[in-house]
C-alpha cells in the first residue's frame, strides 16, 4: 500500500463528518498526492507531502492518542489535513549546476514556491478545510498552532500560542508529533529528488 492509500484509507475509516468526501475530491483535484512536503527540508520529493501527513497521524496515534480522551476523528482531521495549505503551493523549476565530474552546467530540476494565496501556514490550512467541512475548535486551533514557534506570528512574542497549548491539548500533541516525524522520523527523505 502507498502513501496515497493509506491516506485515504486513514480518512474514510476515521472521518465522517459532512462534506468530507466533498475535500477528499477536491484534494484528487490538487497535487495534495504529488506535492513535496518542503522545497529541500524534509519530504523534498514527489509524494513528500502525502508521507509526511501519514506519518504524523502515525506518530499522534502511537504516542498521544488516549482512548476515552481523544477522538480519531480528530486526530485523523487535525494529522492528515494540517499541511492542505501544501497544495498548490509548489512548482518544479530548473537551475543550473555544474556537473563535479564534467566540468558541465547541466538543468537540474527543484522545488520552488509559488504561493497564490498568500495567508499563513496554519491559517490558511483552517481556511482550506472550512470550505468543505466545519471543525471543532480544538481542531482549528490545533492545526493553526501546528508550526509552534517555528510560525512566524508566534516570532513576535504572542501570548496567544501559550494559551493555545494550555487549553488545548490536541494542539501541543498535533505539534509534537510534527515535530517528530519532520525531524526523526523523515530524516532521509530531505534531499529533492527528480519529480
Amino acid at each position: 500500500m502507498d502513501y496515497k492509500e493509506r491516506f485515504e484509507e486513514i480518512y474514510r475509516e476515521n472521518i465522517s463528518r459532512s462534506g468530507s468526501e466533498e475535500l477528499l475530491e477536491w484534494l484528487e483535484k490538487t497535487d495534495f498526492f504529488t506535492a513535496p512536503a518542503s522545497t529541500k527540508f524534509h519530504g523534498a520529493c514527489q509524494g513528500g507531502l502525502v508521507q509526511h501527513s501519514v506519518n504524523v497521524y502515525e506518530v499522534m496515534m502511537e504516542k498521544h492518542f488516549e482512548e476515552n480522551v481523544d477522538s480519531r476523528e480528530s486526530f485523523a482531521i487535525c494529522a492528515l489535513l494540517h499541511d492542505l495549505c501544501k497544495a498548490q503551493f509548489y512548482k518544479v523549476s530548473t537551475r543550473n549546476v555544474k556537473n563535479e565530474n564534467t566540468g558541465a552546467w547541466e538543468k537540474q530540476p527543484y522545488y520552488s514556491i509559488e504561493d497564490s494565496f498568500p495567508y499563513g501556514h496554519g491559517e490558511k490550512s483552517v481556511f482550506l478545510i472550512e470550505r468543505f467541512m466545519r471543525l471543532k475548535t480544538s481542531e482549528a486551533v490545533a492545526i493553526r498552532w501546528h508550526m509552534g514557534g517555528f510560525d512566524e506570528a508566534a516570532r513576535g512574542g504572542s501570548f496567544a500560542i501559550s494559551q493555545a497549548y494550555d487549553r488545548y491539548p490536541l494542539a501541543v500533541k498535533l505539534h509534537l508529533a510534527d515535530l517528530e516525524s519532520t525531524y526523526l522520523r523523515e530524516k532521509g527523505t530531505s534531499s529533492v529528488r527528480k519529480p
